[in-house]
């Protein structure tokens, strides 16, 4: 029994020195991208993609996020993200972190949600997390739970489903910068998604993980009709960045979606059996043809 007690001593205590390194390495990425957004600074460019930089994001995102925030007026320095799993890896972790924003995060998991809440930097700062399944029945009244005004910072849309149905279904807020995933799978002109389902998980309704979620076109003729223009997409070619029309300057250019879209390279697809197959290009595409989705202009299904 002592033994086991010195066990669960000497385990709490390696957790911690863990838990420490950890904390002065992200202190070290923090410093960084203070260094490279100063740097960007300098730059006279008006295409997103040479703002790019990754401290807490899967790609690129905080660089572009810094240059946005720098180039419009931000009235409430709040965002709301979803889809963020436990926010270690996610949009606007660097926000929180280098700049103080507040935020409000949602995740289906509430181990994700848990470990999140267990981190040294969620008492740290002003940030809210529930385990909620989002539909759009439900979007709106767990937004309410935030607390923040209408007029927020930032919206992130990351649900690898619904994205399309759930970001429509959102009415009583007005961020000023929209960040939405969207599916390049879909190509580039398409104005479609996957049809709404309130249950949709798209490892279970595809083995290839490649259908799910709307394209770009689908995203942008949708936030085209809520006030947004699209300023630009990364260079992995899964997201797209929305300023809202009143707060359109000569630092943000405004593109079409065939300005805007380029092929995505990362290779994500799975076999019957979860292995990845490492296809790309049209090859993906052929995975999934016939399967239906819903062009969102015309409102009606059709087949990939």
């Amino acid at each position: 029994m002592n033994y086991l007690k010195k066990a669960i001593v000497r385990l709490k205590q390696a957790l911690s020195t863990i838990s420490k390194i950890n904390e002065r390495f992200d202190e070290v990425k923090i410093n960084q991208g203070i260094i490279l957004s100063s740097l960007n600074e300098s730059k006279a460019t008006s295409n997103l993609m040479d703002y790019e930089f990754k401290v807490f994001s899967q790609w690129g995102e905080d660089g572009i996020i810094q240059h946005l925030t720098k180039s419009i007026e931000i009235k409430n320095k709040t965002f709301i993200e979803f889809g963020v799993e436990d926010f270690f890896e996610s949009n606007c972790r660097f926000l929180l972190m280098k700049d103080d924003w507040k935020g409000f995060v949602i995740d289906g998991s509430k181990s994700n949600i848990q470990r999140l809440k267990n981190s040294y930097f969620y008492w740290k700062h002003h940030l809210d997390a529930v385990d909620k399944f989002i539909t759009k029945e439900n979007i709106e009244d767990i937004l309410a739970t935030s607390g923040f005004e209408n007029d927020l910072g930032i919206l992130s849309v990351d649900l690898d489903g619904n994205d399309f149905f759930i970001l429509e279904a959102i009415n009583n807020f007005s961020p000023r910068i929209l960040i939405c995933e969207y599916n390049p799978v879909f190509g580039g002109s398409r104005k479609i998604t996957i049809p709404y389902q309130a249950d949709f998980y798209r490892t279970n309704t595809h083995h290839s993980n490649l259908y799910w979620g709307a394209s770009l076109a689908a995203m942008t003729y949708l936030a085209d009709k809520k006030g947004y223009s699209l300023v630009g997409t990364n260079t992995a070619g899964n997201n797209a960045f929305y300023v809202r029309n009143d707060l359109l300057n000569d630092k943000v250019k405004v593109l079409s979606v065939e300005a805007a879209y380029s092929p995505s390279n990362y290779r994500e697809s799975r076999d019957e059996h979860g292995n990845l197959t490492f296809i790309t290009a049209d090859k993906r595409l052929d995975v999934i043809k016939g399967l239906p989705v819903y062009e969102v202009e015309k409102k009606i299904i059709e087949k990939i």
